[in-house]
């Protein structure tokens, strides 16, 4: 086995891990989201789509290492890497996009929305 058909096999096992993360991930939310609508939750669709989201944020960080790895080890051309480059940037936004809609918030204003529920831990010196 080459090198190249080594990275091959390694990047293809690396995609079906992030698309099978995503399938499991959207099974799991579907099947909780099935036992709260019998059991009467009133919160079934608000957290489906917080398990999906996350299942799918997980899987495209997946499907990003696996592009990055085929682009550094088998083909670090610039056409290469620009397309790389173009990729995550599009799965970036994605990325945020989708953390966004599932918190409700920014991701940079996280640190802000935790730390005014923060129970004070004593007085100012």
């Amino acid at each position: 086995m080459t090198y190249r058909e080594l990275i091959d096999v390694l990047v293809e096992a690396i995609e079906i891990l992030g698309t099978a993360v995503i399938v499991v991930g959207g099974l799991i939310g579907g099947v909780r989201a099935a036992v709260g609508l019998v059991r009467g939750t009133d919160l079934v669709y608000t957290r489906l789509r917080r398990e999906l989201g996350h299942a799918v944020l997980l899987g495209l960080e997946i499907l990003v290492a696996a592009d990055i790895i085929l682009t550094v080890a088998v083909e670090p051309t610039l056409d290469s890497l620009l397309a790389l480059g173009l990729l995550v940037l599009i799965r970036t936004f994605l990325s945020f996009s989708i953390e966004t809609e599932i918190e409700g918030r920014p991701p940079w204003r996280a640190h802000r929305a935790r730390s005014r529920t923060a129970e004070p831990t004593g007085s100012p010196v």
